[in-house]
């Protein structure tokens, strides 16, 4: 799926997820990532609370970022995520972190596979997840 509907979580940035320069340190955007997929799954009406409730985590299994340009220390951020994909037992999640002047800072992605929490094995997505974020995600 190319097209899908952005959700945005804004984050100012801390000292401590900068370095010396204060300029935020490449870690700290896999944090935001997550907090812009939890943003969105919440919005979507499925939190990871009620996934883990019903007995299925979503873990990362890739995860690639490029960045472009540095944020840096005090600036307000906006991570916005969208549902790039879903397959049976897994799914793709796209990120922007966009800087207070509109331009990106990062552009990156995460896969993800459905486990079962009792087993830690991959699982199908029960179709509840699957169809909410499906839904969802078109808007």
């Amino acid at each position: 799926m190319e097209s899908g509907r952005w959700v945005e979580a804004e984050v100012k940035v801390r000292y401590a997820e900068t370095d010396a320069q204060g300029v935020v340190y490449h870690g700290s955007y896999v944090v935001w990532f997550e907090v812009g997929r939890t943003e969105y799954c919440e919005v979507a009406g499925y939190p990871y609370a009620r996934m883990e409730a019903e007995g299925v985590n979503i873990v990362v299994s890739d995860l690639a970022a490029r960045y472009r340009r540095p944020a840096r220390y005090g600036d307000t951020v906006r991570v916005a995520t969208r549902l790039a994909a879903i397959r049976s037992r897994g799914c793709t999640f796209a990120y922007r972190v966009i800087l207070p002047d509109g331009s990106l800072a990062v552009e990156g992605e995460t896969i993800h596979l459905f486990v079962d929490r009792a087993t830690g094995r991959p699982t199908a997505a029960p179709e509840p997840i699957r169809t909410a974020l499906t839904v969802f995600s078109r808007g």
